[in-house]
């Protein structure tokens, strides 16, 4: 009995001390992870994609091609991008945008991505695009919740920000 005390105390010891720590781990691989994208150029983030997209799609030696010119030209845009942001940090000490500048910036943002989805939809086919479909929505569903912030809701319960389709 005082064995199985002692052990029950030590595992949740542990499982505290293992908790703690997660979030800060999280947070460094992520600081990593960007770091390491950073690093990378445009035209090699644009292959990286085309290739996952390749393996996923089944994609033809044309559209590989069409692809690959689609992504490159993603690829440098989020990159000028994201150096205009940090340059702007840097500048400004962490001054929050203006509404208006959050309207522009998020309309610039979703008019790319319905460019982006017309293009795609001219390269595929129905099979892949509705795959390809697919794939974006779960990915942009794990980005939205892993925001900072958010919190995590149960099984059943709905995000504010979700809409219903």
């Amino acid at each position: 009995m005082k064995k199985s005390a002692i052990l029950a105390l030590a595992l949740i010891t542990f499982q505290a001390n293992a908790q703690d720590n997660s979030s800060e781990k999280r947070q460094e691989n992520k600081k990593e992870r960007l770091e390491k994208r950073m690093k990378l150029e445009p035209k090699e983030m644009a292959e990286l994609k085309t290739k996952k997209m390749t393996l996923h799609l089944d994609l033809t030696e044309a559209q590989q091609t069409k692809v690959m010119a689609l992504n490159l030209e993603n690829a440098k845009q989020r990159k000028e991008h994201f150096k205009k942001h940090v340059d702007k940090k840097e500048d400004s000490e962490k001054a929050k945008p203006t509404k208006e500048e959050k309207l522009k910036r998020m309309n610039a943002k979703l008019d790319a991505q319905i460019a982006t989805k017309k293009q795609m939809k001219d390269i595929l086919n129905a099979d892949q695009y509705e795959k390809w479909e697919k794939s974006e929505m779960k990915r942009n569903h794990g980005r939205k919740h892993n925001k900072k912030g958010e919190r995590k809701h149960g099984k059943g319960e709905k995000n504010s920000t979700e809409t219903d389709e």
